[in-house]
């Protein structure tokens, strides 16, 4: 199969993948494992697998539902390069430790005979359309397919389908120091949020303060591209976002006058700020409102 094919496969997803997996193999291509089962100690996790976070609620909710009624999806291995009649897990990681903990003796298991390559391209697949990997998961196995298997952004792009500029945003996060990686893992920081510090002076000061002033990502933004020496800018207190309302009198003020208007409430009152760009502006609206009294 040439590389562009095969590619093209990829960017279907897995789910088009597994159908095809469930189709009836070559006779020369046909898995060793009987009636497609497998016990569930000849199964071993792959080294290289992007997802490294298995969340022990998640992992015992799973073990219950297993418990209850199997395992629905099999899971997708490849014969192990290393142990002869042993597989490694492609996709299906969570559902392999859960049904350990369920007391399963084995389980459903598609057998794929694929490369390196496409193991690791079918595992981040899964996982991204699942949405089960962290941000820094995401990155660190894109850059995987980067360095061992020559990807560009825009390979990557097409295999996992998604936005070039969503593989280059994502990978810049791997420029992140590592406090600010862990807040990433543990929920603390969204990647959103995570973004907008990469060009940021202090990140890890900043990451902080979006954390202890319930930042959004706007108001990260503001802060991350206020200048290097603009500290008691830093300091100062963010003005809260304007709800729609505010947003729409602002706006219809602004067309009235055709010079910029903003609202601002405090104590229960507030402020209108009229920008003018020339004396003559200034003067059209004082006789405006002369006129109105």
């Amino acid at each position: 199969m040439s590389e562009d094919l095969s590619r093209k496969r990829l960017g279907r997803g897995l789910a088009a993948l597994i159908g095809e997996m469930d189709r009836p193999a070559q006779p020369e291509k046909q898995a060793t494992a009987a009636d497609g089962r497998v016990p569930i100690e000849f199964l071993a996790p792959n080294p290289k697998n992007p997802r490294r976070q298995f969340g022990e609620a998640d992992l015992a909710d799973l073990a219950q539902s297993i418990r209850e009624h199997g395992v629905v999806q099999p899971v997708v291995a490849r014969p192990s390069p290393s142990r002869g009649g042993h597989y490694e897990i492609i996709a299906g990681e969570r559902r392999w430790r859960a049904a350990q903990r369920a007391g399963l003796t084995e389980i459903p298991v598609i057998v794929r005979d694929v490369s390196d390559r496409t193991a690791l391209e079918l595992a981040i697949i899964e996982n991204v359309q699942r949405t089960d990997l962290n941000a820094v998961e995401e990155a660190l196995g894109y850059q995987n397919l980067i360095d061992e298997h020559g990807y560009t952004q825009a390979d990557l792009g097409q295999v996992i389908g998604k936005s070039r500029s969503h593989v280059a945003n994502t990978l810049r996060l791997l420029r992140l120091p590592d406090v600010i990686r862990d807040m990433l893992v543990d929920g603390t920081l969204s990647a959103g949020h995570a973004r907008t510090l990469v060009s940021a002076q202090d990140p890890a000061g900043l990451a902080r303060r979006i954390v202890e002033d319930g930042l959004s990502v706007r108001q990260a933004e503001a802060l991350a591209q206020a200048p290097a020496g603009a500290a008691d800018e830093r300091r100062r207190p963010v003005p809260a976002e304007k709800d729609a309302d505010t947003l729409a009198l602002e706006k219809l003020l602004s067309d009235v006058t055709g010079m910029a208007v903003s609202i601002t409430h405090k104590n229960g009152g507030g402020e209108v700020r009229v920008a003018y760009r020339t004396l003559e502006q200034l003067d059209d609206l004082c006789r405006r409102l002369k006129q109105e009294r």
